[in-house]
C-alpha cells in the first residue's frame, strides 16, 4: 500500500492508496477514511461499492459519508469499480464495459479474464490487505454501495453471508441477466454460461436459497433507470417474499439515480449499519 493522499475531515482522515493487485494483475487505487476513534483503537468497517463510470472519488467527494462514519466510528473502504491501465483492455466508445465497470465479477473470457476479477478483489484481496495494515477490526465489515455497485454490495453479501454484519444499497441493479446492462457485461465477462450469470445476479441467489438476517435498499421513484427496466427491484422484492427473505425495500418518491439522492439517505444507511457494527 502505497499512500498517495490524506485529508483531515471530521476528526479522522480520509486517505488514498494505490497498490499492486494479485487479483486484478494492475495497481489499484482505493480511498479510506478512517474515524478520529481510529487513531485510539481497532474500528469496524463499510465498503462502498460505486456505479458505472465512477471511479473511487465520486463517493467519498459527493456522498457526505464522512461526517456520519466520524460520528458512529466506522471506516469506510471505497473502492475502484474496475481495473486500469494502458494495459488492461476497455472499449472506450460504450461507458457500460471495459474501464469503469467491472461489475463486480470474475470473468472468465478473453481478454477481460486476465484483470477483471473484481469480486474476488472486493470479497478477499482488499479486506485483507487493510485489515493487515490498517486499524480495522479484523472481520467486522458491512457493505452497500450504488447502482452497479449496489449489485455488488448484494451479491456480495448474499454469497458470503457470514463474512458482513449487514448489506444495504441504493437503487442497485437486482436482476441484471435480465437488463441491458447485465446482459452486456456478463456475455463479455461470464460468455454463453447461464449458471454463472445466476451465480452474480441477486435475484437469482435468493430464488436459489441465500439468505441474510435483513437487506435495506432504497430506490428513487423519479430514477431514470428504474423506468427503463435496468433495476427491477421489483423482481427482487418479488423473490425476497417467495424466499421469506427480509427486505426493507423504500421507494423514495422523486428521487433520480444520482449522488443528491445518496446524499439524502446515507446518514440513514450508515446509522443502520452501525447497529450491525457495534
Amino acid at each position: 500500500m502505497k499512500l498517495i493522499e490524506s485529508v483531515k475531515e471530521f476528526g479522522g482522515y480520509l486517505n488514498r492508496y494505490t497498490h499492486d493487485s494479485v487479483a486484478c494483475q494492475s495497481e489499484m487505487t482505493f480511498s479510506v477514511y478512517l474515524p478520529p476513534q481510529a487513531a485510539h483503537g481497532n474500528v469496524p468497517a463499510l465498503y462502498w461499492l460505486s456505479g458505472l463510470t465512477c471511479t473511487d472519488d465520486n463517493f467519498r467527494v459527493k456522498a457526505g459519508a464522512q461526517r456520519y462514519a466520524a460520528e458512529h466510528g466506522i471506516a469506510l473502504i471505497i473502492p475502484d469499480t474496475s481495473p486500469r491501465g494502458d494495459s488492461v483492455p476497455d472499449v472506450p466508445e460504450h461507458y457500460d464495459l471495459g474501464h469503469g465497470a467491472g461489475f463486480y465479477v470474475n470473468a472468465v473470457q478473453p481478454p477481460w479474464d486476465k484483470h477483471f476479477r473484481m469480486y474476488d478483489y472486493v470479497v478477499e484481496e482488499l479486506p485483507h490487505l487493510v485489515e493487515m495494515h490498517l486499524p480495522l477490526i479484523p472481520g467486522m465489515k458491512s457493505i452497500s454501495g450504488h447502482s452497479m455497485g449496489g449489485h455488488g454490495a448484494l451479491i456480495a453479501a448474499l454469497k458470503n453471508p457470514s463474512a458482513y454484519r449487514s448489506v444495504s444499497a441504493f437503487a442497485p441493479i437486482c436482476h441484471p441477466l435480465n437488463g441491458a446492462w447485465g446482459k452486456g457485461c456478463f456475455a463479455a465477462y461470464l460468455g454463453e454460461n447461464a449458471a454463472l450469470w445466476q451465480a452474480y445476479d441477486a435475484t437469482c441467489l435468493v430464488q436459489a436459497g441465500a439468505h441474510l438476517p435483513e437487506i435495506l435498499i432504497d430506490q428513487g421513484t423519479a430514477d431514470e433507470f428504474l423506468v427503463d427496466g435496468q433495476l427491477q427491484p421489483e423482481a427482487f422484492q418479488a423473490a425476497c417474499l417467495q424466499a421469506e427473505q427480509p427486505l426493507s425495500l423504500r421507494m423514495q418518491d422523486d428521487y433520480d439515480h444520482s449522488y443528491h439522492f445518496i446524499a439524502t439517505f446515507i446518514g440513514e444507511h450508515i446509522a443502520w449499519h452501525a447497529k450491525a457494527l457495534r
